[in-house]
Parts: structure tokens; C-alpha cells; sequence
């Protein structure tokens, strides 16, 4: 065989393969077979529109079989050129589908485009999620300081997962929650004996509004007593008394110092005085005896 013939075998291999990959046959006798109609031209265009079609027929398939409805391949081009990440839009439509959760396509690559794991958010809708509240300190009012640990759980509010707030917002808000429970205790006593008041208080106030996720449960797993700052505030202002005292000690020690100096430096003047007068007294009785004034 010579070198010409097997330039065109190997120029019609490559043909061949260029054509099924242009128009993937494959894809489409699978589709087919699987219940989904779609145009093999449609395949075709994908392709030019660097679209790729397997992606979109095994989504299209997926759905199809898990009786996903309204799921077309324009819609499901248009979420991938969007950036989408279709395979995590389809198995979230089929968990939620199978959960009964109210949950569109259009919400689905709303919720993917808005950079959240769809997926992940539908399966936490279906089994809660516990968040770790780090620990929070409060302050009872006899001053004792309370240290308590929380642990949240919650579920995926799917309707307000686009625009809602996050996990670190339910974070703060029950920290918050926690100090203002423990900052009205009047005796830190009440609060070791019952910590789930503080839960029920907590979860009574709407703290979930607003975000993407919807509080089940709000537990206080531990709380340790820290110190007691109270008394502490009380040694402080006591230390800060005792150096105002002190000052105003020193000040009056002062003054009374610098009065000494005064009354010294009065004295020493009087005492000048009386000399300088001494002083004058020979000089006026020569003057008198010239006079003749003294007799």
C-alpha cells in the first residue's frame, strides 16, 4: 500500500470523525431512546455556538427522567452561556421535586447565578444544618460574667436564598440575642438553672428575618461562669476614689506648704523692717542733738 492511499484513508478517517463530532449522532440516538425529543440540527448549532451538547442532552435527559417539567434545551443553553452550573440546577430540581419543596427552574439558576451551591441549599432545606455559635460573654446585672456556648439549627429558606443573609448574620444575631438575655437577668443564679429561657427568648425574636435561612432551634450547650465584673468595676472605682483622695490630699498639702512660705517671707520682711527702723535711729537723734532739740 502505498503512501497516497494511506494519506486519503487517514484524510477520511479524519473526515469522519470531524463530521460525527459537527453532528454527534451518538447524542442523538441516545436522547432518543431515552424519551427526549430534540433536532439533531439542534445538536449541530450547539456545537457552533460552543455550546456542548453532551452536557445539554444528559441534562435534559436527567430531567426528563425524573419527571422535571418545562425544561428545554433554549433554557438550558442559556444558563450555561449565563455561567450556570447545569448538572447541580437538575439534581436540585429532582431533590427538591422529591421533597416537595417548591422550587422552579427559574429560581434554581437565579439562586446559581447568584454564586450560591443550589444544590447544597436544597439538601439543607431537607436535613437542618447546625451552626456553631462561637462563644459569647454577657454580663448578669449583679455583674457576674457568663460565658455561653449556642449551637443553631437551621434550614434553607429556598425563597429568600437570593439576596438573604448569610450564615455569620444568624451568627451575630443570636450573639447578640444571648448577651442581651444574660444583661437582663437581675441574678446570674436564675440563668445557670434555666439557659433554655434565654433559648426561647432568643428564638422568639424573629432573629431568622431577612435571611437565607429559617432557625428551627436555638441551644445553649454550656455556660461558664467567668469573672466577676462587678466586683471588679467596684476595686476599680474604689482605686479611682482612692487616688482622687490622694490628690486632693496632695493639693492641700501644698497649699499649706506655699501659706508657710508666705507667712515666712511675711516675717523675714517684718523683721527687715524693725532693722532697717534700728538703723535709723542714731542717724535721727544726731540729727536732733544738732538741732538742739534734745535736751
Amino acid at each position: 500500500m502505498d503512501v497516497q492511499v494511506l494519506i486519503i484513508i487517514g484524510a477520511g478517517i479524519a473526515g469522519l470523525w470531524l463530521l460525527l463530532y459537527i453532528i454527534p449522532i451518538n447524542l442523538w440516538i441516545s436522547a432518543v431512546f431515552s424519551g427526549v425529543q430534540i433536532n439533531l440540527m439542534t445538536l449541530v448549532f450547539m456545537r457552533l455556538r460552543k455550546v456542548p451538547p453532551p452536557l445539554i442532552v444528559s441534562s435534559l435527559i436527567l430531567a426528563s427522567k425524573a419527571g422535571i417539567p418545562n425544561i428545554n434545551t433554549q433554557l438550558l443553553e442559556t444558563h450555561f452561556l449565563a455561567g450556570g452550573k447545569l448538572t447541580n440546577v437538575i439534581k436540585a430540581l429532582i431533590v427538591a421535586d422529591k421533597a416537595n419543596l417548591n422550587l422552579t427552574f427559574k429560581q434554581a439558576t437565579a439562586i446559581d447565578l447568584a454564586g450560591r451551591n443550589v444544590l447544597e441549599a436544597v439538601q439543607i432545606s431537607v436535613n437542618p444544618y447546625m451552626i456553631i455559635v462561637p462563644a459569647i460573654t454577657g454580663v448578669s446585672i449583679d455583674g457576674i460574667q457568663l460565658i455561653a456556648e449556642a449551637r443553631v439549627t437551621v434550614r434553607t429558606n429556598i425563597q429568600q436564598l437570593v439576596g438573604g443573609a448569610g450564615e455569620e448574620t444568624i451568627k451575630a444575631r443570636v450573639g447578640q440575642g444571648i448577651i442581651s438575655s444574660i444583661g437582663e437577668a437581675a441574678d446570674y443564679t436564675k440563668v445557670l438553672e434555666r439557659p433554655e429561657e434565654i433559648s426561647k427568648r432568643v428564638l422568639a425574636s424573629g432573629l431568622d428575618a431577612g435571611t437565607a435561612y429559617e432557625i428551627l432551634s436555638i441551644d445553649i450547650a454550656d455556660i461558664n461562669i467567668g469573672h466577676n465584673i462587678g466586683a471588679k468595676l467596684q476595686i476599680d472605682q474604689a482605686g479611682a476614689d482612692l487616688k482622687i483622695a490622694n490628690a486632693k490630699a496632695e493639693e492641700r498639702r501644698a497649699n499649706a506648704v506655699a501659706y508657710e512660705q508666705e507667712m515666712i517671707a511675711k516675717i523675714e520682711s517684718a523683721k527687715a523692717k524693725v532693722i532697717m527702723a534700728k538703723a535709723q535711729i542714731p542717724g535721727a537723734l544726731s540729727f536732733a542733738f544738732k538741732k538742739g532739740r534734745v535736751y
